[in-house]
């Protein structure tokens, strides 16, 4: 059966195969360590899986009304907007979704349109450029090297913009690389913006999990022209631990946000009414929760961030945020008799039982990432299995 060109087309998510073959391997019997998948260890706090179950048994089993979101959650968006991010939204401004991630491939397939250039930092997520495709959009990359910090600065956002610019991705704190853009930096690239009619897609998935004292703004806070042009992104998944549940959400101009709900009712009709209701206690809820993973997930960054850097050939800066560390590690190639990050993960899988994702899916082949979203025990556990491959 023919297979259609835009799915040949299409990248595997790389997080994803490692997972996979991690699973395949742990099959076989393996004893496998996996720092691949973005995926908190911690359970779902209990009020929020409280909250799920009271709604099933109140009913809230059929489709949700609206298909947007019911109005507990949408509520709830506004309000946690206002209170952490120092924004004003409506209710008609937002929009649930399943997911962040589906949030994100609405809003790209509602506002591009074939040929339109969406600017991304690189390291990206790797699902970016893969959905801007998907919409017939052009990714454009900006570099972001480790010497950096993994941000980019103003005037590479000027030098990127050319007449088809239809979208800037701007993620802090990063996935992949834990780096995290303060107030200042991103007032400075929002100023860049202030002129034009580029739309930012802000991914705040990780906005409560920063270290070392950071403190996080939105980038649509940055000004009036920046709140009118900027669509904000977020979910249960990371800060609640809550990615099986597949809830996430979105809020921006009302055109946009009416645009992505109008795909949505023709594509998945919306998320599981329940989870809606879950997602509403989350971030209504006692906020204590939160605190304990982001203190924990920064012990962790820490740790891995200082084993690393006692390697030979490695060089990774500490995590700013998120649960990620992304070490340069081409420091080791030639030693290893690698080319790239794929063969350098691909032989610390099979020679040394630990799964992480090669940076090349990320748009950085000299770097691979390592999730600290798991115990300490398993980092211990993997950190001196890696300091055996390297020796």
């Amino acid at each position: 059966m023919k297979i259609s060109q835009r799915v040949q087309d299409l990248a595997e998510s790389g997080t994803i195969a490692v997972s996979n073959k991690v699973a395949a391997m742990r099959a076989q019997g393996i004893d496998v360590v996996s720092l691949g998948a973005g995926e908190p260890d911690f359970d779902t706090p209990d009020h929020i899986k409280a909250a799920a179950a009271e709604a099933l048994g109140g009913g809230e089993t059929k489709y949700a009304k609206p298909a947007s979101g019911v109005p507990e959650l949408k509520q709830a968006v506004v309000a946690k907007l206002q209170r952490e991010n120092g924004l004003s939204y409506t209710t008609d401004q937002v929009v649930a979704s399943v997911g962040g991630k589906e949030a994100l491939y609405l809003a790209f397939a509602t506002l591009l349109d074939p040929g339109d250039e969406v600017i991304i930092p690189a390291p990206y997520w790797v699902s970016y450029p893969e959905q801007v495709k998907l919409a017939g959009g052009v990714p454009v990359f900006v570099d972001a090297g480790a010497d950096a910090g993994f941000r980019i600065t103003p005037d590479q956002l000027r030098d990127a913009l050319t007449p088809r610019t239809r979208v800037l991705v701007f993620n802090s704190p990063s996935n992949p690389t834990g780096a995290a853009y303060s107030p200042e930096e991103t007032d400075a690239l929002a100023a860049v913006l202030a002129d034009t009619d580029v739309v930012t897609f802000s991914d705040e998935m990780y906005d409560r999990l920063l270290f070392g004292g950071r403190t996080f703004k939105s980038f649509a806070a940055t000004s009036d022209h920046a709140y009118d042009h900027t669509i904000t992104f977020n979910a249960g998944s990371k800060t609640y631990s809550m990615t099986g549940w597949r809830i996430g959400y979105a809020a921006g101009p009302v055109d946009v946000i009416k645009g992505m709900a109008k795909l949505q009712s023709q594509t998945t009709s919306g998320a599981a009414t329940f989870t809606m209701h879950a997602l509403a206690a989350a971030l209504d809820g006692d906020q204590s929760c939160v605190e304990v993973m982001r203190a924990e997930f920064e012990r962790r960054g820490k740790f891995l961030s200082d084993r690393l850097n006692a390697l030979d050939g490695v060089v990774c800066p500490e995590p700013g945020g998120a649960f990620y560390a992304f070490p340069d590690v081409s420091g080791t190639f030639e030693a290893k008799g690698v080319s790239g990050s794929t063969e350098w993960a691909g032989r610390l899988l099979e020679d040394a039982h630990v799964g992480v994702v090669p940076g090349s899916d990320f748009g950085a082949d000299s770097c691979v990432r390592l999730s600290f979203a798991t115990s300490m025990a398993v980092l211990e556990t993997a950190l001196d299995r890696i300091e055996g491959f390297l020796a």
